[in-house]
Formats: structure tokens, sequence, C-alpha cells
């Protein structure tokens, strides 16, 4: 082999190596963006899923006032969660999640409040109003443990070669996952 035969033989091999590495790279930057649009759609899911509970609150206020009318207090509490659901900021995921956990809450009075008043347990609007709420929290659940999946997907990725080292390049930053309120951890009491 002739030196000018080496030195092509060496320039295609660096151009291999190259085009492979190059590969690598977008091959694995795609998956980081993957991984990220994964993690913004399941707080799309979320954020749809609140939506659709803040749309049945007013129905369900209204359709419970007429029964508990004394029971304004809770009634206010609710409308003024709801409101200020509305008021927070999309990309603020943990706030978010702090008033929809309180706005939980609030709406367990008010299905509590269906066992003190028997008319209202047979008003079927009531009925309907309650299994609506209920299947919506029960995807709001749901879509918490996937974004939360997406999220470790991604943070998982963040934390482990190569693709540390291209997120830091592009500056992405880590998920945090949605916590469940410290009130909602504990066992709860039950006596006899």
């Amino acid at each position: 082999m002739t030196a000018n035969g080496g030195q092509k033989m060496v320039w295609i091999i660096l151009i291999v190596i190259l085009v492979i590495l190059g590969i690598v790279y977008v091959a694995v930057y795609n998956g980081l963006q993957t991984a990220k649009v994964y993690t913004e759609e399941s707080w799309s899911q979320i954020d749809v899923q609140l939506k659709r509970r803040n749309d049945l609150i007013p129905n369900l206020v209204e359709t419970t006032k007429g029964y508990a009318a004394h029971e304004k207090e809770t009634f206010a509490k609710v409308v003024e969660l709801r409101n200020q659901m509305t008021q927070v900021p999309n990309d603020d995921h943990q706030q978010k999640m702090e008033v929809s956990n309180q706005l939980t809450g609030a709406l367990k009075s008010i299905f509590a409040l269906a066992e003190s008043y028997p008319d209202l347990k047979a008003n079927q609007e009531f009925t309907k109003l309650m299994e609506e709420l209920t299947n919506t929290e029960n995807k709001i659940a749901y879509s918490r443990q996937l974004f939360n999946s997406s999220a470790a997907s991604f943070n998982q990725k963040l934390m482990t070669f190569p693709s540390n080292f291209i997120a830091k390049i592009h500056g992405m930053g880590k998920v945090n996952y949605l916590e469940v309120p410290t009130e909602e951890k504990e066992a709860p009491k039950v006596s006899f």
C-alpha cells in the first residue's frame, strides 16, 4: 500500500466515524425530544381533565344549591377554587395541581352533602353530575400517573450517557413529578 493510499484510507475511516457519530447524536437528540413531547402531551391530558371538571362545577353547584341553601360557604369555596384554577398559568404545573387538590377536597364536601339530603341524592341531575365528576377525578388521577411515568422516562434519559451529554448541550432540564398532598398519603382513620 502506498502512502497516498494509506492517507485515503485514514480519511475514509475518519469520515465514516464522523457520520456514525452524527447519526448517533441525531438519534439520541430525537429520543430526548420524543420523551419531552410525551411529557408535555401527558400534562395536556391533565389540563383537559381539569378543564372538564371546571366546566361541570357550575352545574353541580347550581343543582345542589336548591337543596342545601345553608351550605353557602362550601359552595363559595368550590367556586373560588374553580376561578383560581383558571388564573394559574399553564406552565406552572405544581401550583395548578395544588389548587386542583384543594378543589378535589372541596368537591368531596359537596359529595358528602348528598348523604345529608336524601332528596338531593335522589335527584337525577345531581346523580349524573356526581358520576361525571367522579369519572373526571379518576381520569385526572390516571393522567397524573401518566405524566409522572413520562417525566420519569425523560428524566432517566437526562441521567444516562450519552443522552445526558446531549441534553446539557441543548439546555434540557429535569421535569418535576406531580406529588400527592401529604394529607392524602396518611392512612384514613377507621373506628368502630
